[in-house]
């Protein structure tokens, strides 16, 4: 039996081309999603040209049919627009004005008629309320990547007889063959099939206190390169520290695009920054004109224009978090950084009066090529697929993006641990040569007594 896949507004305003994602099942369009969309479809946003592309779509196939009657797709499913089924009986209590009510008419409506109907909508109280009144409900799974724990991680705890870790640093490399993991039996087992640069830990199997860190370039698997470095002063305290300095400093010819997740804490803004910092004022190599620092609190579907002052003074409070790791980057001295606020503001407005550091608005990186910068996505766990996508294709020659966050503090509507576009550009590219990625443990945060215990404990 034919499914019936009801589309919510916010699925095409998030993945236009969800209308071909349904096989050969019956694709419905409540007259009241035309509605909303067509709402959008001035918006000088993402949203707003998702709107657009989806009435482009609709358009060319009301040309190849009726679309109340249904149109057939090329992939073997029927596309038609319901009207809103005013006669069908909702609780008394849900206003007939309310749009996602309307929504719940049609899929009422239609399963009256006797078809077998699937809400899909990313709006959780929408899909708790279809379930209210016997409406199966889904999101929309497309772009949707594996459970957090099953997500790619960029590093492995992997186990080397003593005998091999010395060879490895004698010999300068490993085969993958050479290392082994142990069940969770502790019976020892073939470790799975390495990725290209990832990250591993090799523990000795007879003693616990030897280890070395290394990286598999896709051949062998071979010591950290940067390993000693102290870029602008900065040194790494844990493993994945030394991981995350290894991916920053490779040079963007290497490794253009890092992704580093992990939890609060764990210094993956402060690390970016640092080698940043080090790569343009310390080495002064001109491999990057600048920083940009970037954060999605002002998104590329988010207009700020209703915002007073210039584009700097628009998003400078969602910066705030730069601003503080910058205080402890000029002033290492700890006991003297505080003393005058004045010099210490005037040192980081230093930095942005020289442009050594940019603050933009996502929203304006859209169609640029930047060349030779040093690009900072804070909080990317709050981008969509699309505009994670739209960000890594910015990169021009000689520039490097750097994708930082933490997938359990997503603050998106219509985002999850599955769906962000964090997690969506690790889990894509996986395996590429040009991508490093590492993500941080609890146990490696750094920034207070207090955080490290919150983190394990909360």
């Amino acid at each position: 039996m034919k499914k019936t896949f009801v589309l919510d507004t916010n699925v095409l305003l998030q993945t236009p081309f969800a209308l071909y994602s349904f096989g050969d099942n019956r694709i419905v369009i409540p007259e009241v999603v035309l509605e909303e969309l067509d709402k959008f479809k001035k918006d000088n946003s993402e949203l707003g040209a998702n709107a657009r592309h989806a009435a482009r779509i609709l358009d060319d196939l009301r040309t190849k049919g009726d679309l109340s009657k249904g149109v057939l797709l090329e992939n073997g499913g029927e596309l038609r627009v319901e009207l809103n089924c005013n006669n069908v009986q909702l609780p008394p209590s849900w206003s007939d004005l309310n749009n996602d009510n309307r929504i719940l008419k049609v899929c009422k409506g239609l399963m009256e008629k006797g078809e077998n109907v699937f809400l899909v909508t990313k709006d959780v109280f929408e899909r708790i309320k279809a379930n209210v009144i016997g409406i199966v409900a889904q999101d929309f799974f497309a772009e949707q990547v594996p459970e957090y724990k099953k997500q790619y991680q960029g590093r492995l705890d992997v186990y080397a007889t003593e005998q091999k870790i010395n060879e490895f640093y004698n010999k300068g490399f490993l085969d993958a063959e050479d290392v082994f993991c142990y069940n969770c039996d502790y019976s020892k087992t073939e470790c799975p099939e390495l990725v290209v640069n990832q990250f591993l830990i090799i523990h000795s199997s007879v003693n616990e206190k030897q280890t070395a860190l290394g990286r598999f370039d896709g051949k062998k698997i071979v010591p950290l390169t940067f390993i000693h470095e102290r870029p602008f002063g900065v040194t790494p305290r844990n493993a994945g520290q030394k991981f995350m300095q290894e991916a920053l400093m490779m040079d963007a010819d290497k490794a253009p695009l890092v992704i580093i997740k992990g939890p609060a804490g764990t210094a993956k803004t402060f690390y970016s920054l640092a080698v940043g910092l080090h790569k343009i004022m310390v080495e002064q190599s001109k491999l990057y004109r600048k920083i940009l620092v970037c954060r999605p609190n002002v998104r590329l579907d988010e207009d700020i224009g209703f915002l007073p002052g210039t584009e700097q003074d628009k998003i400078a409070p969602f910066l705030r978090p730069v601003i503080d790791n910058l205080e402890v980057l000029i002033d290492n001295d700890e006991n003297e950084r505080y003393n005058s606020e004045k010099e210490l503001k005037d040192k980081i407005d230093e930095l942005f009066d020289r442009k050594i550091i940019n603050t933009e608005a996502i929203a304006f990186i859209r169609g640029r090529s930047i060349v030779k910068q040093w690009i900072i996505i804070d909080e990317a766990q709050n981008l969509t697929p699309k505009q994670v996508k739209g960000i890594i294709t910015r990169a021009g020659k000689g520039t490097k993006i750097i994708l930082l966050g933490d997938p359990e503090q997503i603050d998106h509507p219509f985002l999850d641990i599955r769906t962000n576009g964090l997690c969506y550009a690790s889990e894509r590219m996986k395996g590429s040569p040009l991508c490093y990625q590492v993500t941080l443990t609890d146990e490696e945060c750094e920034r207070s007594e207090l955080a490290y215990e919150s983190a394990k404990r909360m």
